[in-house]
This record gives C-alpha cells, sequence and structure tokens, in this order.
C-alpha cells in the first residue's frame, strides 16, 4: 500500500490555510483506498482528501491525520454516448477531463472560471459557474462511487442508496470519500462569448434581462469606480473564431496576469495609490466578441493568487445587496484591488448547495495575498447575512451550523445522514466542526 509518514506540510493554492498530517497516503482504486480508511478508523485517525488546495478554508485539512492525495485515482472509467454520461475517477484534474471530452466530442453542460481543481474537490465544496438554466458541477453528478468509514466501497444514483446519494453529490468530504463519480455530458458545442463595458447603474437596472436573455451572464465591478466588465456566454451555431493567439496571451495572460499582478503589488505596498489604479483597471476591458469550444470560454487562466470571500444570495435581493455592498465601499476607508465579482444560478434540489431551493446570485470578494484585511471581509459577511446569504463552503466565512441551519431547509437531512455513515467522525475536522456541529 503506497504510503509515508511526512514531516512535509500542507498548504493551499492561496498560501492561507496549511497543517501538518500524521501521514499522507496516495491509494490506486476504490478498494486500497478503502484500507487505508478502515485502517486509520481503526487506530482513531481522521482522514482527509484533498486535491488542487484551491479551497481558502480548511475544509481538506487533515489535522495530524491520514491525507489522501488522489493522484493514482485519474482514470476515465467509461463514456456511455448513449447515456450521456462520463464516469472518471475523483482525482482526475478538470483540466484533463475538459480535453479528454473535447477529444470524443462531448462536454459538460456548465463549468466554473477556472478548471485546476480535481473533479472530486470541485464537485464537494459547491463549485459553481454562472447560468440561467444551467447549475453547478454538482448538480451535473448523476452517480457516485464513495468509500465510507468502514472501508465499504458503496454506489449510488437516484435509484441505488438514493439517501446518500441526495446528502454525497455535494457532501464537503464529510460522509466519505469519493473514489469515481458519474457526470451528465452532452455533445460538443461552441459558445460565442461577448465582454462588454458598463455602467454600474446600467448593470443592475437591466441585470434581470440580462439575466434572462443570456444562456451565462456574470459581470465584475471595480471598487472605486462606477465600471463594470460584463461578459455573456450564449450558444452558437459557428462557425468557430476564437481569439487570435497573440491577442489571447497579451489580454489574458500578460495583461490579466502579469500586469494586473503588478498593479495589485504596488496596491498592497501603497494603498493610496488603490483608486487610481481600479481608475486605469477599469478602462483596460474593451468590448471584444469570440466563438470557441465552451471549456475555453468558460474557464480562464487564474495566476495572480488571492483570498475569497463568496456568498449567495437569493436572486430578487441580487441588486439591493449590490448597492448596499457600493455604499458600503464608498463610505469606508477600504482600498479594494480586486472587482467584485457577480454570477448567477437556477435552483436546484442539492441539499447542501447554496442554490439549493432558490434562484440564485453570488457575489464575491477579493483580497490580493498579503493585503491587511481591513474589516472588508467581515462587514462583506454582516450586510451578506442580512440577506440569508449562504457562504460558498470552499472560500472564507465564519458562519456556524446554527445559522447555516437556519439557511438550508435540509441541514438537518445531511447532518442525520452523516451521523449515520460517520458516527465515530472519522472524516472529520475542525471546519466540519464548526460549519456541521459536532
Amino acid at each position: 500500500m503506497p504510503h509515508r509518514p511526512t514531516t512535509d506540510g500542507w498548504r493551499n493554492w492561496a498560501g492561507n490555510q496549511s497543517a501538518r498530517p500524521g501521514q499522507v497516503l496516495s491509494p490506486a482504486g476504490a478498494a486500497e483506498l478503502g484500507e487505508v480508511i478502515r485502517a486509520a478508523a481503526e487506530a482513531g485517525r481522521t482522514v482527509k482528501a484533498v486535491g488542487s488546495g484551491h479551497s481558502f478554508t480548511a475544509i481538506a485539512s487533515a489535522g495530524d491525520g491520514v491525507l489522501i492525495r488522489p493522484d493514482r485515482l485519474t482514470a476515465v472509467r467509461e463514456i456511455d454516448r448513449e447515456a450521456g454520461t462520463v464516469t472518471v475517477e475523483s482525482g482526475l484534474p478538470l483540466h484533463r477531463l475538459n480535453r479528454l471530452l473535447a477529444a470524443a466530442g462531448l462536454s459538460l453542460t456548465n463549468m466554473g472560471d477556472i478548471e485546476v481543481q480535481t473533479v472530486a474537490g470541485a464537485t464537494s465544496t459547491g463549485t459553481h459557474g454562472t447560468g440561467r438554466d444551467s447549475g453547478s458541477l454538482a448538480a451535473q453528478i448523476r452517480a457516485l462511487e464513495i468509500v465510507l468509514a468502514d472501508g465499504t466501497v458503496q454506489r449510488c444514483s437516484p435509484d441505488e442508496n438514493p439517501e446518500l446519494f441526495r446528502g454525497a453529490r455535494l457532501g464537503l468530504g464529510a460522509l466519505g470519500v469519493i473514489s469515481a463519480l458519474t457526470l451528465a455530458v452532452e455533445p460538443a458545442f461552441l459558445l460565442t462569448a461577448h465582454e462588454q463595458p458598463m455602467a454600474f447603474d446600467d448593470v443592475l437596472a437591466a441585470f434581470d434581462d440580462l439575466v434572462a436573455v443570456n444562456e451565462h451572464f456574470e459581470f465584475y465591478w471595480f471598487p472605486h469606480t462606477d465600471r463594470c466588465s460584463t461578459k455573456r456566454n450564449n450558444r452558437s451555431q459557428g462557425p468557430a473564431a476564437p481569439l487570435p493567439r497573440f491577442k489571447e496571451w497579451l489580454e489574458d495572460e500578460f495583461l490579466s496576469n502579469t500586469v494586473w499582478e503588478g498593479a495589485c503589488r504596488i496596491g498592497r505596498r501603497f494603498p493610496a495609490a488603490v483608486p487610481t489604479i481600479a481608475q486605469v483597471a477599469s478602462r483596460a476591458w474593451s468590448e471584444r466578441s469570440y466563438t470557441d469550444l465552451a471549456y475555453k470560454v468558460f474557464t480562464s487562466p487564474r495566476t495572480v493568487r488571492f483570498v475569497e470571500m463568496e456568498y449567495a444570495v437569493p436572486r430578487e435581493a441580487a441588486t439591493t445587496v449590490l448597492r448596499e455592498l457600493k455604499a458600503l465601499v464608498e463610505r469606508s476607508n477600504w482600498r479594494i484591488s480586486f472587482p467584485v465579482e457577480v454570477r448567477v444560478a437556477p435552483a436546484d434540489d442539492l441539499w447542501l448547495s447554496t442554490a439549493s431551493g432558490r434562484d440564485t446570485a453570488y457575489i464575491a470578494v477579493h483580497l490580493y495575498r498579503g493585503t491587511a484585511e481591513q474589516g472588508y471581509f467581515t462587514e462583506v459577511e454582516k450586510l451578506m447575512t442580512a440577506h440569508q446569504g449562504r457562504p460558498h463552503w470552499g472560500k472564507l466565512h465564519t458562519r456556524d451550523a446554527e445559522y447555516l441551519a437556519s439557511v438550508y431547509p435540509r441541514f438537518g437531512d445531511f447532518t442525520a445522514l452523516r451521523d449515520e455513515v460517520d458516527p465515530q467522525r472519522v472524516f472529520g475536522n475542525d471546519y466540519l466542526r464548526r460549519v456541521l456541529g459536532a
């Protein structure tokens, strides 16, 4: 069984979470994973699986327990064109899945804007993009294979172990370690992206219409300005018209990452310069359109490191919350270099989905790494919770089980399922104790 004691620490992508697990294991296959979990449970040790470390919370921290790395759980088990599904192991990175599907003439229906996460890491924390009709990655799951605290390997779907399926599709790593997932796919399609600068008030005045008439709408507001950058993605019959390679490099890699990194460093060193930087940055994004394979439009390279808080609020409250947020920034002494990101999702039936039971707007705030918090996240969180906001499970927040039970109608169903399948909390850690209760 491949494993090693470790003196190495684990650190997430943003660098704000770290741990020193007692042991790091890389099992190959569900049976071997079951042996690892069974042995750890018998020894009274906790087990946590970690993906790419793209969560800003400590959701994947193993403490001094056993850390599972999914490096050897990356196989594509089956592509079923007739059923419209693909079954892959949990550690497969999304960027590899996207390219494998494209080579087979297939695609996921919707995605977030980065593709470095593992499949199970992304689904288990509620990773989402933006969509009028299509939801998060977890909402696209059609079946799961999960290893429980006793080491048994269980398959679940709407027809097989349906109660386990209802909870495990978006399970926070609290019910077991996912070894494989079956995702819905469809024939590959093109998206036309139309990016356009707009004034803040104009975006909010047209927000409902922009969401209604576009399959995928999102926008960024630049604090200390009245300017936004909007993006509309809609299906296209083609032909493909991708950005020229040099233009793509210049705008999406050099300007959006290299130059932006430098601007953020200046803002961190000289906070008084941030409003001027924001004014310049908000004018750097010009109008453009291009058409390409869906995953190439959904995702973008992200190399500038930051920390993030994101809340899901009822869709009908979005414009009110955004106006209150803008007023909050304007009356404060904060210097916010990162734009505020706004996306949407339809209601779904996942117990712990941030869109569970309600049409949703996502509002995300960011700080460049190493920037003083200044009370920004604290006050934004107060605003979001005043509107029944639900925090993204993988992004910074201070909510606890009492609050979360008040905003998730099926919260009690999930915790009852957890009591049933992991009564000894083999998969527990400090984060889960806070958000789910002891």
